[in-house]
């Protein structure tokens, strides 16, 4: 049975409401294209991970052209406008961290990248557990609430 989008939306509402409930510390972590509505999801995470080369958005760049100005083409200047890239959510603090992409070769790239990742983790769980499970939930309601007020602050 296919769902409708509506069923969709509620379910990711749902599930982001839980999310932003639970008492544990949720690190999140952007690898690839970070889009739709899991995207939504991941910011609700009390710190937000991503390497260098990846994207986050709740919409792909053709879908914000099509919408914008009816034409997908325009994709290019949509993700220009959209600050989607890891530098660009980082300056309006979306994102606590960038993990940097060696362009060398992939094994070393790959190693590179895994420890800098095993770094931050462990660097935010140790931060994190100084909490209480109330700061916790507290510091992911704060930091989810402030998102707006950054992206807000950027464009004026």
């Amino acid at each position: 049975m296919k769902r409708k989008k509506e069923d969709s939306g509620e379910a990711i509402a749902s599930s982001m409401l839980k999310m932003a409930g639970l008492k544990v510390p949720i690190i999140a972590i952007v690898i690839g294209e970070g889009s739709s509505g899991g995207a939504l999801a991941i910011g609700v995470g009390n710190k937000v991970i991503m390497l260098e080369n990846a994207i986050y958005s709740i919409l792909s760049p053709e879908g914000y052209a099509s919408i914008l100005w009816k034409d997908s083409s325009r994709a290019k200047e949509a993700a220009e406008k959209m600050k989607l890239t890891a530098k660009d959510l980082y300056d309006l603090k979306i994102i606590d961290e960038i993990i940097k992409e060696p362009q060398k070769n992939k094994n070393e790239a790959f190693e590179k990248i895994s420890k800098d990742l095993k770094k931050q983790i462990v660097k935010y769980t140790e931060e994190l557990k100084k909490l209480s499970l109330e700061e916790i939930v507290e510091d992911r309601y704060q930091k989810f609430r402030k998102m707006g007020q950054n992206a807000l602050i950027a464009k004026s």
